[in-house]
């Protein structure tokens, strides 16, 4: 019986414990959302993931003013067309033609990371600005960083006036966003960490046999 209770009263305390990290790492995320958005760095290539308003906008705003070489709008819905999305940027007809490229195979955030590698490759990119909102940030730098490790990513948040971030707790579509956010986050976080750490079981495990080779 005793060791019933013992059993009992580790479960309890690990479930706390496991409680009070994930509520300590929420605090965290939701803090580490940008507040601000100031004009970023240049890179070579904007890419602007579709999902969010003002996401293009703001991402062609970086290309006109020369932030960019060249800009990709990923994730763009197969029926759209280029000249829907031409009229809602000023000089849309003047830059769409000649910097503008359009991605319309990704259904997600992974999916936006794949598509956007593919481009870069191609481009023969090293560095990209990479604009969505503010809440959608931190998981798509980690899927982004997942599939081109050797980019150096320059984040650019759009911030929505309908998201809440400084009184999040009074306002529960913005809570209910958050907590949504931040459950796919440690699910990016969980699978890129475990990805490097699998690359670097390889690498090592290739060193030693190369090593016991000579």
């Amino acid at each position: 019986m005793a060791g019933i209770v013992r059993t009992l009263r580790y479960l309890v305390f690990g479930i706390a414990l496991a409680g009070a990290v994930f509520a300590a790492g929420f605090l965290l995320f939701v803090n580490a959302i940008e507040r601000d958005s100031s004009t970023p760095q240049a890179a070579e290539g904007v890419v602007a993931l579709t999902g969010g308003k003002d996401r293009i906008g703001k991402a062609f705003r970086l290309l006109v003013t020369g932030q960019a070489k060249r800009l990709l709008i990923t994730g763009v819905n197969p029926s759209t067309k280029a000249r829907e999305l031409q009229r809602l940027v000023p000089r849309g007809a003047e830059f769409f033609p000649c910097c503008v490229d359009l991605g319309r195979a990704a259904l997600d955030t992974r999916g936006n990371a794949t598509e956007t590698s593919e481009w870069v490759a191609r481009h023969g990119f090293s560095s990209l600005i990479v604009v969505t909102s503010s809440y959608h940030m931190p998981r798509t730098l980690i899927e982004y960083a997942r599939a081109m490790p050797q980019v150096q990513l320059i984040p650019h948040a759009v911030l929505s006036p309908n998201f809440q971030i400084d009184h999040w707790w009074s306002h529960k579509g913005t809570r209910r966003l958050l907590f949504s956010e931040y459950v796919k986050y440690l699910n990016a976080l969980t699978q890129y960490v475990g990805s490097r750490a699998a690359t670097s079981a390889g690498l090592g495990g290739a060193k030693t046999s190369s090593a016991s080779a000579n």
